[in-house]
């Protein structure tokens, strides 16, 4: 079989072109579940709203670091320290759950070698 050559082979897609209104609506909606919680990551705004609009991550996180409002470039705000505890408690909450699900086995583990009767 013949090798194919340059000349046949299809050119690569250099990637979609979006309409300016997207690229500012997928921005301002970026921007919108930040301010609404603090505690959120850009990774993870970028993220969840780029999956919802079916753009790449890495294009929307462009988009919103070169866009520039009327007053300047948006800038992320720092979270407070309220929702840095939140999220603190929420690791934490989440930490204990899974050392108590680790426990609860252990313990129906022993209590089987124990009282073999006990149903699994």
């Amino acid at each position: 079989m013949e090798a194919q050559s340059f000349e046949r082979m299809r050119p690569v897609a250099t990637g979609k072109k979006y309409p300016a209104e997207m690229k500012e609506r997928a921005v301002r909606l970026v921007q919108e579940v930040l301010e609404a919680d603090p505690a959120i990551s850009n990774y993870e705004a970028v993220k969840r709203i780029g999956s919802r609009l079916n753009i790449p991550y890495g294009t929307l996180r462009t988009w919103y670091h070169n866009y520039s409002s009327p007053q300047g470039t948006i800038t992320r705000m720092q979270p407070t320290a309220e929702a840095v505890r939140i999220k603190e408690l929420e690791r934490e909450v989440k930490e204990l759950k899974r050392a108590n699900e680790i426990l609860k086995a252990a313990s129906a583990f022993f209590a089987r070698e124990l009282d073999p009767k006990l149903p699994f």
